[in-house]
């Protein structure tokens, strides 16, 4: 590190707001961080040591060189920061694991006759999403008591396009759909059934309280015994949901309450929820911090939170008070397009829940010790080690791996999967089509997916954020023959800079180009265990898309043989019966329930799986 070059630095700062940037000797990002004023919070890294964590200090001593960008305003610096821990993943930034998905459950209300389904991705799509109802009481339950109170369609139908000879389901015939696919009611008549969905949903138990208790009684009456068990579970279920309601809160409210557990080295955060005035969920995390106080990282996970899961309540409460809470409140506004409080209280219900919260993240925070620290040496720890190891130049924070699978040489696909950090980063995972090996030829087939790959990667105007990245580590299956392979591909795609490596499974051998003696790591070591992990992982991403591929052409190839089965209705037959298997076992009337289905079609399918009905006795 020169000292005198970042000394020189440190006093050009400027004092405005905005975002910074730490770089490593080999120009990796190794933190991103905003301040209000750039040069009191840059120039504290570089100063006294007392008071900095280990980990501070060792962050501190890779520094080689940090730039900044000047925002306008906080919000901008805010929101800049976010963005760029999102592009880059550092090392020494919080961030939250892309696979952590909430349920919720979805009401398209711009449909006709739109229906409620579970989902786990929420999109700007203008359907009503409610949720998530995490504690004791799922999504499924809440969509049983619906269908259980409303009439409402469960199918996929698309309800401009019902054939005249269509027939109802199941469930119009025992009283649990209104057939909207036959015309028995109106758009306007169904709607007013939604309306009373999303009231419900929204807090108003009574109404559906009182349809169910009818039912229960009715089918009492009427001796169906087990029909009336059935609503009395159900019942059941509704008034546990109602005895979360949170008393002095409306019913129609929802709030998120943010709690942070810290004992110096170690940081916990609990989030509760409350949906219609009641508490259903709740969700615990441990963070990884650097310099950071807990209002700076309750304020960046709340950021993080609320870009992965963008359901934004009415009103977010936390434990502590935030620094920047008027800023937070100003950006959660602008995304929600209503006013979002942020408010830290002293008394009253907001306080018992944040008192709930914060109990609930002084109890993980005590339990998740050990395991916290076996994730970091699982990750972090043999990132590490595996520089340490191999006595790599950089550190290998983006890791990518690629597999070949086949059957003979028939359905040839190739896989890449990505760690950063230690961590298998799936939404970076990428499959492979091999399109010029002819036969069983694993090193051609190779070179093909890493000249695509490297191409890509090389391409100034490539979209794609996993091929446009840059890795620091590439593991190739296999020893010298393979290794050797990719490198003449680098070499020939002009990558340089990028440290390649194979990996020789039978002794777990790690080759190195233009070296033919190996390194053995310590079998103990987290460094192996990373490697392995990777390599593991594209072996299984890599036959699962090839058993699927192979499943697909097996699929379609039977469909192919039926007059009038093209593309799309093979893919609309397997959406709607999984398997060949179903569809071979369905009637003509069965078939006609299939998206853009004819009958002369639907008949040819069920006599070419079943011919002897085409012949007489």
């Amino acid at each position: 590190m020169d000292r005198d070059y970042l000394k020189q630095k440190l006093k050009d700062l400027p004092t405005n707001s905005g975002v910074y940037i730490m770089y490593s000797k080999d120009r990796q990002i190794l933190y991103v961080g905003k301040a209000r004023n750039l040069k009191n919070r840059v120039t504290q890294y570089f100063g006294s040591v007392v008071g900095k964590s280990d980990k501070v200090l060792i962050m501190v001593s890779k520094i080689e060189d940090f730039e900044y960008i000047i925002t306008r305003n906080e919000i901008e610096a805010l929101v800049l920061e976010n963005t760029l821990i999102k592009k880059h993943q550092p090392p020494y930034n919080i961030l939250l694991k892309d696979d952590k998905s909430y349920p919720f459950i979805k009401i398209n209300t711009k449909q006709d006759f739109p229906k409620v389904e579970v989902v786990r991705k929420l999109k700007n799509d203008g359907a009503k999403y409610f949720g998530p109802y995490m504690i004791g009481i799922t999504t499924k339950d809440i969509v049983d008591l619906i269908y259980s109170a409303f009439p409402l369609r469960t199918c996929n139908l698309d309800m401009s396009k019902v054939s005249k000879n269509h027939r109802a389901c199941l469930n119009y015939h025992i009283g649990r759909c209104i057939a909207p696919c036959m015309g028995k009611v109106t758009k306007e008549e169904y709607g007013k059934i939604i309306d009373n969905v999303v009231s419900f949903l929204q807090g108003n138990d009574k109404s559906v309280s009182n349809i169910l208790t009818a039912k229960m009684n009715e089918a009492s009456e009427n001796a169906e015994f087990e029909l009336a068990i059935m609503y009395r579970d159900k019942l059941r279920v509704l008034d546990k949901l109602i005895r979360r309601q949170v008393t002095a809160l409306p019913q129609d409210f929802d709030m998120d309450i943010f709690a942070i557990s810290s004992n110096g080295f170690n940081v916990v955060v609990s989030t509760l929820f409350v949906r219609g005035g009641k508490l259903v969920g709740q969700d615990k995390s441990v963070v990884d911090v650097v310099n950071q106080t807990d209002s700076e990282i309750l304020s960046n996970y709340i950021m993080q939170f609320y870009d992965k899961t963008p359901h934004i309540p009415q009103e977010v409460v936390t434990s502590i008070e935030l620094e920047d809470e008027d800023i937070l409140g100003d950006y959660l506004s602008q995304i929600k397009g209503r006013k979002v409080g942020v408010v830290t209280p002293h008394q009253g219900v907001r306080k018992q829940l944040v008192d709930m919260a914060v109990s609930n993240s002084n109890d993980f925070l005590e339990k998740s010790l050990s395991l916290k620290e076996r994730q970091d040496n699982m990750t972090m720890g043999g990132v590490i080690q595996l520089q340490e190891f191999l006595k790599l130049d950089k550190m290998p924070i983006r890791i990518e791996c690629f597999d070949i699978s086949h059957i003979s040489g028939t359905n040839k696909v190739g896989s890449m999967v990505v760690f950063t950090n230690g961590v298998a980063n799936r939404s970076h995972y990428r499959k492979y089509h091999i399109k010029t090996v002819e036969g069983n030829n694993d090193f051609e087939s190779l070179k093909e997916v890493l000249t695509r790959r490297f191409r890509r990667m090389k391409d100034k105007e490539e979209s794609d954020e996993s091929f446009s990245a840059v890795p620091d580590l590439i593991i190739i299956d296999g020893g010298k023959g393979q290794l050797s392979s990719v490198l003449s591909v680098a070499e020939q795609c002009g990558i340089e800079g990028v440290q390649i490596v194979g990996l020789a499974e039978r002794d777990e051998e790690v080759f190195f180009p233009h070296n033919s003696e190996p390194v053995c790591l310590p079998k103990t070591s987290y460094a192996l265990k990373l490697i392995q992990r990777v390599r593991d992982e594209a072996h299984r991403f890599a036959i699962t898309f090839h058993r699927n591929e192979r499943k697909k052409k097996q699929t379609r190839s039977s469909l192919q043989d039926i007059d009038g089965v093209g593309e799309i209705k093979q893919k609309r037959l397997i959406a709607t019966f999984r398997t060949i298997e179903n569809i071979k076992n369905a009637s003509v009337e069965d078939l006609l329930l299939v998206k853009g289905m004819d009958r002369p079609t639907a008949t040819n399918i069920f006599e070419h799986y079943h011919p002897s009905s085409n012949k007489n006795d």
